[in-house]
């Protein structure tokens, strides 16, 4: 029988084996300009979506792929301890305040057995607390973020989303949620629990007032 013939090593077309030089494996050609596979970067030549790079630097948040850091640029969070002198010494004057105002019209309730004389607060009272309590912590708040407390020990309130004095309305939620429920109900026990969280809460240290509100409390000093 007639010997088989040889096989011949495999060839591409062209001849030549494959091309030498950093040129593709199919063509011979050398990658397409602009980066990417289709040419004119990784969008094939047509602007990133949502009008910037996903990558940072002009993202759907104007600095990259996720939103900035509420407190960049911001003084540092007032320490929780400070917060809480701040606060006792804003009772004890609002205090003083809500007793000169009441005492004289009466509507303090005594009673009195044999074995001892009991004091307490009727509602006409809480009333004028929840009242004076709300008005001094609004009015101060909104004009420059520091009731005298705050003032004196060198801190103050800020919107959480920019740093700026809060607003009126904002002022009044954040007093409302602290002072109504201290004045009608849970007086220091709620103030402790709403105060308190600040101690706990991570990563912007707000109490419960400040959640509602949407603020932070920040050093001055």
């Amino acid at each position: 029988a007639p010997p088989l013939p040889r096989a011949r090593a495999a060839t591409p077309p062209g001849g030549g084996g494959w091309p030498q030089g950093g040129g593709g494996p199919y063509d011979g050609s050398q990658p397409p300009p602009g980066g990417g596979p289709y040419g004119g970067g990784p969008y094939g030549g047509q602007p990133p979506p949502h009008g910037g790079d996903p990558y940072g630097g002009g993202g759907p948040y104007g600095g990259g792929p996720y939103p900035a850091d509420p407190l960049a640029g911001m003084p540092p969070l007032a320490d929780s301890g400070r917060r809480t002198l701040a606060r006792i010494i804003d009772m004890i004057l609002v205090g003083i305040v809500v007793w000169l105002v009441t005492w004289p019209i009466g509507v303090h309730e005594f009673g009195v057995d044999a074995d001892r004389i009991s004091y307490g607060r009727s509602f006409t009272q809480s009333l004028i607390a929840a009242v004076l309590y709300i008005a001094y912590d609004t009015v101060l708040i909104s004009r420059s973020g520091q009731t005298l407390g705050k003032k004196w020990l060198g801190m103050r309130v800020a919107d959480l989303s920019d740093g700026a004095t809060p607003s009126t309305q904002t002022s009044l939620v954040r007093a409302a949620v602290l002072w109504i429920p201290f004045a009608f109900c849970c007086a220091c026990i709620w103030t402790a629990i709403a105060g308190g969280w600040s101690f706990f809460d991570r990563p912007y240290k707000q109490g419960l007032h400040d959640k509602a509100a949407k603020t932070v409390v920040v050093s001055t000093g």
